[in-house]
């Protein structure tokens, strides 16, 4: 039997958090079906992140269209993003190069066998994608309610006096980032290149017109 090539895409929104669990639980989901990974794409960036700003998506919709993969594996919908345009875009991108997209949490597909729009995933996708947009919404309002609370007490936010980065220690501390842009690569593509977020290349962009 053929084997199935497949590529793993996993995503934090912060340094803060690991990807081994996602990782861990996709590729043992891929060997009980019998799908070789290709690739493991990684990302650190918010899933209300523009579809620009997302490395590990393009990679995957590269590996799509060049045809070296025919599964793409997630978590859950909300790892592939928070923002349903983005979501349906890379799935409408995915179907259109005959890729299905897997994800664990309901052991579902978006394509079936036969290779047509499985109805059921459809409309699941529509309903999990708009619920993972209201669930940030909700997260972004109850912390403006907590810093207003905070500030409403007197309590003084943000960093301590002092400890931010200049435009000259923030293009020290991403070299990488500064190296890509100054060659003239775009936000995505260095994002891409050096494996950061979308945000930090944007700052590292905007100190190096300053520095």
């Amino acid at each position: 039997m053929k084997t199935i090539p497949a590529a793993i895409l996993v995503r934090v929104s912060t340094n803060k958090q690991e990807t081994q669990r996602q990782k861990h639980e996709l590729s043992a989901v891929a060997e009980s079906k019998g799908w070789e990974v290709v690739e493991v794409c990684e990302e650190t960036v918010s899933g209300s992140a523009d579809r620009d700003e997302r490395p590990g998506l393009a990679r995957i919709e590269e590996l799509a269209r060049a045809g070296k993969i025919k599964k793409v594996l997630v978590h859950e919908i909300s790892r592939v993003a928070r923002r349903p345009s983005v979501a349906h875009a890379f799935v409408e991108t995915l179907e259109q190069c005959g890729v299905s997209l897997y994800w664990h949490a309901h052991s579902i597909e978006t394509l079936m066998a036969s290779g047509k729009r499985n109805p059921a995933a459809a409309i699941m996708l529509a309903l999990l994608a708009e619920m993972a947009r209201a669930e940030k919404e909700t997260l972004v309002e109850r912390i403006k309610s907590g810093l207003d609370e905070a500030r409403r007490k007197g309590v003084k936010l943000g960093r301590p006096e002092g400890t931010a980065l200049g435009s000259k220690e923030l293009v020290a501390k991403h070299p990488d980032i500064a190296r890509a842009l100054k060659a003239g690569q775009s936000v995505r593509n260095a994002a891409k290149i050096t494996g950061k977020g979308g945000s930090t290349v944007q700052r590292v962009k905007a100190a190096l017109k300053v520095a």
